[in-house]
């Protein structure tokens, strides 16, 4: 299915953005803990699959945005060399590196929860691929896919406190994205596990006084919540659930959430943060938007302003490689959100 919103030049555009720095491995910026010298190896040697990007996370993403251009958009300008990079990086041999990182006893927290819920959004964008190649991509990261998948079902049990934070560590995002892979696989344990913990965090809050933006923040806290439970609730129950928890959402109120917000310098690596909040909050705002009949006056509000903050980012996501080794993966999900909620 063809979004409507996302226009073939961003499919182009994205692809070779991507491309561009999956298979590069500097710089990089490793999440590795060192047991002794021999651990200092290059990025290439501990993740022959995803070593470029700057960071695992982002190249995992990168690979779940080509995976999913190719799908959506099979005939996207680089789709040859799409197939042709994923063929040389998804084999058996490359998963097994990759899976004995995760066994190091030193390795139990590596990318928790967010390079986990992107290695299962990854896994899910295969498996709506129909090509029997494709599914060989599939296969030969199953064993990965599902080492993450269990670690979430150790993980969810013990923890006690979600943890809302605007970076990485935000955990109602890794269960957003965690319970669409948990539906689309058709894994009940995970999906009643993500379920349960959502509700046991997320279900009494209400009033959401949105202490945000942080200056690094690419996540909103607030919106991230409301977009994980609006996966986890039924209908009715989430739209009672949200409107107690922006019961002001109309004299948009808090105010902050309505606002883009300002990027200084897309140099620095942290403070080009803030435009993936832009069109993080722009994929919420629009997600968000598709719960409620056309009728109702927030569904408009929640259309304008997720253009607000779609329009301050979208255009400048190349403009620094600190900003583009990442944010076209979140001008997609923007992009996406506007056209599923105008349609």
């Amino acid at each position: 299915m063809e979004i409507p919103m996302l226009k073939p030049h961003f499919a182009d555009q994205f692809a070779k953005v991507a491309l561009g720095h999956v298979t590069r491995e500097y710089p990089g910026k490793l999440d590795h803990v060192l047991s002794g010298p021999d651990d200092l190896v290059s990025p290439r040697t501990l993740h022959p699959i995803f070593f470029g990007s700057f960071d695992w996370h982002s190249c995992v993403h990168a690979h779940w945005l080509l995976a999913r251009l190719l799908s959506r958009y099979p005939d996207v300008a680089e789709s040859d060399r799409i197939r042709q990079h994923f063929v040389k990086a998804f084999t058996p041999e490359n998963v097994s590196v990759e899976l004995a990182y995760l066994a190091r006893p030193l390795s139990g927290t590596f990318e928790r929860p967010y390079g986990w819920a992107w290695l299962l959004m990854l896994a899910t964008e295969l498996q709506r691929h129909r090509q029997d190649e494709d599914r060989n991509w599939l296969a030969a990261l199953k064993p990965l896919t599902d080492a993450f998948a269990q670690r979430f079902l150790n993980f969810l049990p013990k923890a006690n406190y979600p943890v809302r934070s605007g970076v990485h560590s935000n955990t109602a995002f890794a269960l957003a994205l965690a319970m669409e892979y948990a539906q689309t696989s058709q894994d009940e344990a995970l999906a009643r596990e993500i379920t349960s913990t959502s509700r046991r965090w997320y279900l009494n809050d209400a009033d959401c006084q949105a202490w945000e933006p942080g200056g690094e923040d690419f996540l909103s806290p607030c919106l991230i919540e409301a977009e994980c439970m609006r996966r986890i609730l039924p209908g009715e129950e989430f739209a009672a659930w949200f409107t107690r928890f922006l019961p002001h959402l109309e004299q948009q109120e808090p105010r902050t959430l309505f606002q883009p917000v300002v990027v200084s310098d897309r140099s620095d690596g942290r403070i080009v943060h803030l435009d993936g909040l832009n069109l993080s909050r722009a994929w919420c705002w629009s997600s968000l938007a598709t719960s409620f009949p056309g009728s109702d006056p927030r569904v408009k509000l929640m259309r304008d302003v997720a253009a607000l903050h779609r329009e301050a980012s979208v255009q400048r996501i190349t403009e620094h490689y600190m900003g583009e080794h990442w944010l076209a993966t979140f001008a997609l999900l923007a992009l996406e959100a506007a056209g599923l909620s105008a349609g």
